[in-house]
């Protein structure tokens, strides 16, 4: 990826490979705040890094959405993790350079990133 072409154009794709809507009870779901703060904050570019990791890692369940305001603007970006048969997990004050690490550790691996959590935010 060498321009802002390039990345909209693996945005494009993504978007056609990942049903952005369809619920799936199969699927693990990444849920990003993107109400004006979040935005503000940053959760574009952490949105368009987890559709970069997934159509690059090929993860076709895996679905992508957004909602508004999440209520707590001093933590955002955030976003919440849903795997199935698990409890969500809220993580804060998300950058894209942490997108890789949540895409192998808890979305693939089943374990989340504490350290980016909300409890660890708290403490």
């Amino acid at each position: 990826m060498k321009s802002l072409a390039d990345l909209q154009a693996i945005r494009a794709k993504t978007l056609e490979n990942i049903n952005m809507r369809k619920e799936d009870e199969n699927a693990a779901r990444v849920v990003i705040g993107m109400a004006t703060c979040g935005i503000a904050a940053g959760a574009r570019p952490v949105m368009l890094k987890f559709l970069e990791e997934i159509q690059k890692r090929d993860l076709k369940h895996v679905t992508v959405s957004q909602t508004g305001c999440i209520g707590m603007c001093r933590l955002e970006p955030m976003l919440d993790v849903i795997l199935p048969g698990q409890e969500k997990v809220t993580y804060v004050k998300v950058k894209p350079e942490m997108v890789e690490r949540i895409v192998t550790e808890h979305l693939i691996g089943g374990k989340p990133v504490e350290e980016y959590t909300i409890g660890a935010a708290e403490q």
